[in-house]
């Protein structure tokens, strides 16, 4: 069951990345001093990868628990 816990590890890694990229993204819109309707707009096309990274993550956390437990 190694090889799960090494998989979920790598896809946590992953979606971790994709977090780092939102806020990143995020910031330098806010940074930008962009106006109000231009700045949602950019805030609206991270969400997405913001929820997918979130959600690899998870799925990432979830098979590490599974591997420590079946091994």
């Amino acid at each position: 069951m190694e090889f799960v816990v090494w998989g979920g590890a790598a896809l946590s890694a992953i979606g971790l990345c994709g977090i780092i990229y939102s806020i990143v993204a995020v910031t330098r819109a806010k940074r930008a001093n962009l106006p109000d309707e231009e700045l949602r707009a950019r805030i609206s096309k991270v969400l997405p990868i913001n929820l997918a990274a979130l959600f690899v993550s998870m799925i990432g956390l979830m098979a590490v628990i599974v591997g420590v437990m079946l091994g």
